[in-house]
């Protein structure tokens, strides 16, 4: 979703926002929460900071703390202050039903994982085109390859699954997207943009490298 950007989201009171930051307004960013965009651009300042990540022009948002049924992720244009993508996406089966609320980087739990990714390469797998993702926070989301966490549509995600069953669909931890967009968001944001996936989860939130340790 395109929209024109009015008031200024100022710096996070807590963590504080690392060097060189950049403070971003988005006002056509609908649902999503002023404290978890400030998180996220928090993380990705640091993250650019101690070179974890180059590419700044980006930056995409998932909030798993709203449900399902709700639009829960936001690929933002951050020199532009602008918003490109307002999208519906999945958590996986381990994580919840409607709501998630438990996450892992554990192998075979099917559960999604918080923190901060890179995105890198794309494929055609069994799921069809799909977007390889890199976690970068050890214990937290690290095991996304490994576990073949990455970006990709799904049927269950949809307005149809939605109306019949009440809820999204679940993939096995991935962040799934609408068949009809995937293949646009992916690759848009491809080859190195940062995704950022929040869940007020007091233990993450206390030992991210990326909320805690740049000054």
């Amino acid at each position: 979703m395109a929209g024109s950007v009015a008031g200024l989201v100022g710096r996070a009171s807590s963590p504080p926002v690392a060097s060189g930051a950049k403070r971003a307004a988005f006002s056509d960013s609908g649902s999503l929460d002023r404290n978890v965009l400030r998180l996220a651009l928090n993380a990705a300042a640091c993250a650019r900071e101690v070179g974890a990540a180059s590419a700044d022009r980006l930056l995409t948002v998932i909030d798993y703390s709203k449900a399902s049924t709700q639009p829960r992720l936001w690929v933002l244009d951050l020199e532009r202050e602008h918003v490109l993508f307002e999208e519906l996406v999945a958590h996986g089966r381990g994580s919840g039903e409607n709501y998630a609320t438990r996450f892992s980087n554990a192998e075979g739990s099917h559960q999604t994982s918080l923190g901060l990714f890179r995105t890198a390469d794309t494929y055609v797998g069994s799921n069809g085109y799909s977007l390889r993702l890199d976690g970068l926070e050890a214990g937290i989301n690290d095991r996304a390859r490994d576990r073949a966490i990455v970006m990709h549509g799904a049927p269950y995600v949809s307005e149809d699954h939605l109306r019949a069953v009440g809820r999204l669909g679940r993939s096995h931890g991935c962040p799934a997207l609408r068949t009809a967009i995937a293949r646009t968001v992916i690759d848009t944001i491809k080859d190195g943009s940062l995704v950022f996936a929040y869940y007020p989860d007091e233990r993450w939130l206390r030992g991210s490298r990326f909320l805690n340790r740049c000054s």
